[in-house]
């Protein structure tokens, strides 16, 4: 009997348990809203119904790679920043809020903040950004032309990068011009920022 008392005690405390976690989730009512006056977590992933990610929020050592029509790639690159991804309703990158800032041991200073906007399945149309170091402390607005993604997708970039660097050195430069000058390469238009001697520069450059 005394057995039988602490198995059925047991189970009456498992079934607790699960009642609770089922009213803190909201499992019975996958529609019911939660409010929090505070939350701590290390990645947010907003999703819409069908699960297809619409926007990431991310510490470092979460933050995602890049993603293309519904695909995660790898990106080791991201892994220095936290901050947020904007994804569009296929399921590819279109923008993003990135920041780092740390010093080393040595005094170094790293640190930076990058808010872009891409043209659909392509890169970087629209940028501002801040960047420091001992060095320097560049802070500007850039605005790109950045061709079609049919005329010159992700994947081509990537080729390109690949194909330049077979090439000897003499030659790289050529061939990069080449693809400019076929429109298959980003351009930078505006640029308003200031400058290495403490002056400030408006660039504008038509095709």
């Amino acid at each position: 009997m005394s057995q039988l008392k602490t198995f059925l005690a047991g189970a009456a405390a498992m079934a607790g348990g699960l009642i609770a976690v089922v009213l803190l989730t909201g499992a019975r009512d996958p529609g019911k809203q939660a409010a929090f006056d505070e939350i701590t977590v290390g990645r947010i992933n907003i999703v819409e119904p069908d699960g297809t990610r619409r926007l990431v929020i991310s510490n470092r050592a979460q933050f995602p790679g890049d993603f293309m029509q519904g695909k995660e790639g790898e990106r080791p690159d991201r892994r220095a920043f936290a901050g947020m991804l904007f994804i569009n309703d296929e399921g590819t990158e279109n923008g993003g809020l990135i920041q780092k800032g740390s010093i080393s041991a040595d005094g170094k200073v790293s640190s930076g903040l990058s808010l872009t906007f891409d043209r659909f399945r392509q890169d970087q149309a629209l940028q501002l950004l801040n960047n420091d170091s001992a060095n320097h402390q560049q802070t500007g607005v850039r605005i790109n032309d950045v061709p079609y993604f049919q005329k010159t997708s992700m994947a081509d970039i990537q080729r390109f990068g690949e194909e330049a660097r077979k090439l000897p050195a003499d030659q790289r430069d050529a061939y990069w011009q080449k693809l400019s000058d076929e429109g298959r390469l980003s351009v930078n238009r505006i640029w308003l920022g200031n400058t290495r001697d403490r002056g400030s520069a408006l660039q504008l450059k038509d095709a």
